[in-house]
């Protein structure tokens, strides 16, 4: 019995997934744990495995398609087998529930959506099935003039489909691709396509924006916030306008710190293949300071205070057009080694946005570490629910004060933002003090 593929949820969140690619085209060989598509949520892109073995029958979505979680987006199965000609909607559901969303026949908003042809509708309303009829608006065909396959004439996609290819006179649109096309008037007929069969698909549309904004003469620039971040906007208004922060600042004295790794350097290089940097040593530094402070490594969930008994600190990481906090699990119970190779393997994912989703939730504290930046010291805001996070500036030499005498030291500024509804100023400044003196005096960390 043939297998359904459907659109994964993977968060609370998640109502629908944008189609990047298919790695499989129809009739090829699908083994159980082979990649067979990349699907994008609101924030990250993600491989979909197969958890079946067989032909891959019928794909019904192509590339930059929205699919609602749930629903089928293909089968898989035996090379013989039939299946639907048409997506059945959520799985386990029937071919008239495809729909995500009501389909009328209201024409009054055709001329919003791209043209591909034009047909007269006969006044009787032809039978179809609510797949074809939401194709058929999109690409203003009058179901009249399309030959129904189905029962007593009526219309399945597959039809519209044929139809719409017999009189197409411009290159194949994806529906995203039109809409954006449109709005921003981009002729689609002198495009060359790259996905599926020569389709033009939204890359295609952005590229030729992008190439003819940099033929133009300079105009003001205007991009719509969406994605990622869309995301990135609304939290960190919420944790703004929600949480009142309160910032305390503190410099310290890193000289113990730069002789701790120069010694390590090898020691974790040879048994890692990685390179051990400060980012590691202070995230280990703070995770053992978080076991000490239940206050700091708490969150504020419904006017609840949640004493977290793990510690799972998230690494701010700047990607393209965006920021994503991946998280490092109980960092108290691993050492340096352990930290540096888990550091370097979510940071790479994250600039490739490959991170699992498993890997992006579940922080009790958050670092920022600008420190490879001109920063002396910033003012972070929370990741919530989390109720405070270390900002970290750049190491640089200073002159100091040691026992009347002025030298040379590596100094670097930490600012601690804390949510004052949970943390009062006196527990943060302590934390603060405690993590101060276990940077400088660094080799408690490895007892």
């Amino acid at each position: 019995m043939a297998k359904e593929i459907f659109m994964p949820k993977l968060s609370s969140t998640m109502e629908t997934g944008t189609l990047l690619q298919w790695f499989k085209e129809e009739g090829d060989t699908v083994e159980i744990g082979e990649p067979l598509l990349e699907i994008m949520t609101d924030k990250i892109n993600i491989e979909v495995e197969a958890y079946d073995e067989g032909v891959l029958l019928k794909r019904y979505f192509d590339v930059d398609d929205q699919v609602p979680v749930n629903h089928v987006i293909g089968f898989i199965g035996e090379e013989s087998e039939s299946v639907p000609a048409e997506p059945p909607g959520e799985s386990g559901g029937s071919s008239d529930s495809s729909s995500g969303e009501p389909v009328t026949e209201n024409n009054e908003n055709n001329e919003e959506i791209p043209k591909v042809a034009v047909q007269a509708e006969n006044s009787a309303k032809p039978r179809a099935t609510p797949a074809a009829r939401r194709l058929a608006k999109v690409n203003q065909v009058g179901l009249s003039v399309v030959s129904g396959s189905g029962p007593k004439g009526r219309v399945h996609l597959k039809d519209v489909n044929e139809h719409v290819s017999t009189v197409q006179t411009q290159s194949k649109v994806t529906p995203l691709a039109g809409k954006i096309a449109k709005h921003e008037k981009v002729d689609v007929s002198a495009l060359n396509g790259s996905g599926v069969n020569g389709k033009i698909v939204k890359q295609d549309v952005t590229a030729a924006i992008h190439k003819g904004k940099e033929s133009s003469a300079p105009t003001e620039k205007r991009r719509k916030i969406a994605g990622m971040r869309k995301v990135i906007s609304d939290r960190m208004s919420q944790s703004a306008f929600t949480a009142p922060h309160v910032t305390l600042t503190s410099e310290f004295d890193m000289t113990k710190v730069k002789e701790l790794r120069t010694q390590l350097l090898p020691i974790v290089e040879k048994q890692t293949g990685f390179r051990l940097s400060y980012t590691e040593v202070i995230v280990k530094a703070v995770g053992l300071v978080l076991s000490r402070f239940p206050s700091i490594n708490a969150s504020f969930i419904n006017d609840e205070i949640i004493y977290n008994d793990d510690v799972h600190i998230g690494l701010a990481v700047a990607v393209q057009d965006g920021l994503m906090v991946p998280v490092i699990k109980d960092v108290n119970q691993k050492g340096l080694a352990d930290l540096t190779t888990e550091a370097k393997d979510i940071g790479k994912r994250a600039r490739k946005q490959k991170l699992l989703p498993d890997q992006l939730k579940g922080s009790t504290f958050t670092i920022s570490n600008l420190g490879m930046y001109a920063i002396d010291a910033f003012t972070p805001i929370i990741n919530q629910p989390e109720t405070a996070i270390l900002g970290v500036g750049r190491m640089h030499d200073k002159p100091v004060v040691l026992n009347g005498s002025i030298e040379i030291r590596p100094m670097m500024t930490v600012s601690l933002s804390f949510d004052h509804r949970v943390i009062d100023g006196a527990p943060a400044a302590e934390f603060l003090t405690e993590l101060k003196r276990v940077l400088e005096n660094p080799f408690e960390l490895l007892v």
